[in-house]
């Protein structure tokens, strides 16, 4: 990804990733729906960014984890989920359950 700011200080980013480091998001995500679903993928360490919806590949999107951070801070949560671990919450409003990605 290009390298561009999000406004983060290094106190406020709390990803070992950098800021500009790309992820993938589905379609739902980009058109408005937030995100209920995060994996951390062990094999390359990337991040999904995910709506809770079945998807098929073509809605895969790649996009810039700072940019999807500053939409949703309550994303910064989850900077210290490990490789290999996902997260899911049914809204919102509600907590992030984190487990082991089957």
């Amino acid at each position: 990804m290009s390298n561009h700011d999000h406004g983060f200080s290094p106190a406020g980013w709390a990803f070992s990733d950098p800021q500009n480091v790309a992820a993938i998001c589905c379609r739902n995500v980009l058109e408005g729906k937030p995100v209920l679903g995060v994996t951390h993928d062990e094999d390359d360490g990337s991040w999904q960014l995910l709506c809770g919806e079945d998807h098929v590949q073509e809605d895969a999107r790649v996009v810039c984890l700072g940019c999807m951070v500053k939409r949703e801070p309550m994303l910064q949560e989850l900077a210290d989920l490990p490789l290999g671990w996902c997260a899911d919450r049914n809204s919102v409003q509600d907590p992030w359950k984190r487990e082991p990605n089957a």
